[in-house]
């Protein structure tokens, strides 16, 4: 397997390792999983709603939007994904899309068959455990999304959007925060139901605590940022202690 295959599933099984238990033969179970690279433009869509999918797509490098749509082709982000993501893991399991992918970046992923991650389940009960509940993370995230557009303002919204995004790159650990953060004022408008121009106004009024420039934010102000966000990062389950990591399946 390319190097940079197998990068990229060391940052898929990073992700597993911070939240379950697994063997060195399970882990390697998933540094053996056969994986195919392929560049996206940004603002390009990868998977169409509705569409019958075969590969599970892995983020590597970049951003990628899960998005919903109306009859009027009016686009709502519903969740980011970024490196170490499986964004659509949930299709091993139902194949057809029920929500569409676009690069909101360029961003180079690896195609992974749904075939090798079934039968990869299925020898190791405990990658199996695994996958489901980085699946429930995901349905976490989607939850706090909902709270984030119906319950908070334009502050908050986009503060939340930050702090999630750095939490999940592991950004918030360092002493001066900053991070890649491709997305451009209407897309982040998309991702938390504001006007582009309400987007801009808000970043102006939050600029002493956050710069967007350069594809990237710099926090002036992390405990700022997350009191205006309202942010308790306990749903991503990042910061599971190790004997809190619960393996339900016996070792192999």
């Amino acid at each position: 397997m390319p190097h940079q295959n197998r990068a990229g599933l060391q940052i898929f099984l990073n992700r597993l390792n911070l939240r379950s238990q697994l063997t060195p033969a399970e882990q390697q179970a998933v540094l053996d999983l056969p994986a195919f690279p392929a560049e996206l433009e940004a603002n390009i869509d990868h998977v169409a709603l509705g569409e019958m999918t075969e590969f599970a797509t892995l983020v590597v490098t970049g951003v990628l939007g899960r998005f919903g749509q109306n009859a009027r082709g009016d686009r709502q982000i519903t969740a980011l994904h970024v490196p170490g993501d499986i964004a659509n893991l949930q299709s091993v399991v139902e194949p057809r899309a029920t929500s569409a992918l676009q690069a909101l970046s360029r961003t180079r992923i690896l195609k992974i068959p749904h075939q090798a991650l079934r039968s990869a389940a299925a020898r190791h009960p405990a990658l199996a455990e695994a996958l489901w509940r980085d699946c429930m993370v995901d349905a976490a995230i989607l939850s706090q999304w909902v709270v984030n557009i119906g319950r908070k303002d334009a502050a908050g919204r986009i503060a939340h959007l930050l702090c999630e995004t750095a939490t999940r790159l592991g950004a918030h650990e360092t002493r001066v925060v900053s991070f890649e953060f491709p997305l451009t004022q209407n897309q982040i408008a998309d991702a938390t139901g504001m006007t582009s121009v309400h987007v801009n106004r808000t970043l102006k009024a939050l600029r002493s605590v956050v710069s967007l420039a350069g594809r990237a934010a710099h926090v002036l102000d992390w405990d700022q940022l997350v009191r205006v966000a309202d942010f308790d990062p306990a749903y991503l389950q990042r910061e599971v202690a190790p004997g809190e990591r619960l393996r339900i399946a016996l070792a192999d």
